[in-house]
């Protein structure tokens, strides 16, 4: 693969609708998105049930999702005991949000940013002390890093220290997250450029993006064309932020997946497949729209894909 499309729908996508979708529904389409060749699915978030009653079943979609031959099972964790909760479920990769408006991290996680990395020290401490084959791969995400609902803009000092206080907490890595949508590409290629400075190539390889204000697609293009190769995406471009106000709407993964495919970049992900999944996500969240481009549109007459076609030519 030349990217790799981190699907998010059934933890990032689910979070702010109020249809609870039944765990055999979220089973079905993380089995049928690993089939359609998704390699990584962010399957849910290790919070209190009372705070988001849609990912109560966590645990058990973890246990299940980690029988998928060759999938990276993924979810996020808010502190150190949401940690431990992943890890006993056996999850691949966990990641901790810090957001780097504080007045956001208040209002998600009601933590400042000290208490974050204390939570992300504990965590480093408890990943450590596992053996080597049974430790996760630990991610810091850092969220609202272009502006924040509540304080605007949010300084790329201020985005970069806090990388690098991840970084020595003992994280394995940062991701780079517009929580709220409002990047533009410019500001992308920079922020990318800054982060790799302060904490080195290999620290950050990631972007979550929204398509709040229309731009995801052209974002992500542009930390593609900076050197990312992991892009964050929801099937039917389901999700937000429960608590950034108008952040609604992440990247639709079938306009993702095809753009790249349309470029020539490999994402190992079967186009066909992808697309029939939607009925399946459609008919569960009981009427919520899914957007998409491509999906709808179909695909272009004679259309190949990058990584079909490079299959052919090793066959």
């Amino acid at each position: 693969m030349d990217v790799l499309i981190s699907e998010v729908g059934p933890r990032d996508g689910l979070q702010s609708i109020a249809p609870i979708m039944l765990k055999e529904d979220k089973m079905l389409w993380i089995r049928r998105a690993a089939a359609a060749g998704v390699r990584e699915i962010e399957v849910g978030s290790f919070v209190p049930a009372k705070l988001l009653p849609q990912l109560a079943d966590t645990a058990e979609i973890v246990t299940g999702a980690i029988e998928i031959p060759g999938l990276t099972v993924a979810a996020l964790v808010p502190n150190a005991r949401g940690a431990a909760d992943a890890i006993a479920a056996g999850a691949h990769k966990i990641t901790l949000p810090l957001s780097c408006s504080e007045s956001h991290s208040l209002a998600n996680l009601r933590r400042t940013h000290a208490q974050v990395l204390e939570e992300a020290r504990a965590i480093a401490g408890m990943i450590r002390a596992l053996p080597k084959e049974r430790r996760p791969h630990f991610e810091g995400s850092l969220s609202t890093a272009f502006g924040c609902t509540i304080e605007g803009r949010v300084p790329e000092a201020q985005v970069a220290g806090l990388a690098e206080a991840l970084m020595a907490a003992g994280c394995d890595e940062v991701g780079l997250a517009d929580t709220t949508g409002y990047a533009n590409p410019v500001a992308v290629r920079n922020m990318i450029a800054i982060l790799w400075s302060a904490v080195g190539k290999d620290a950050l390889t990631g972007i979550h993006l929204h398509n709040t204000r229309g731009l995801g697609l052209a974002n992500a293009l542009a930390a593609f064309d900076a050197g990312l190769t992991t892009f964050d995406s929801s099937l039917g471009g389901l999700g937000g932020c429960p608590f950034a106000p108008g952040a609604s709407g992440n990247i639709v993964t079938e306009d993702l997946v095809f753009m790249f495919e349309a470029m020539g970049v490999r994402t190992g992900i079967d186009l066909d497949a992808l697309f029939a999944i939607r009925e399946i996500v459609a008919n569960a969240v009981g009427g919520e729209p899914l957007y998409g481009f491509a999906p709808e549109a179909g695909l272009p007459k004679g259309f190949v894909q990058a990584t079909q076609a490079k299959k052919d030519v090793h066959a």
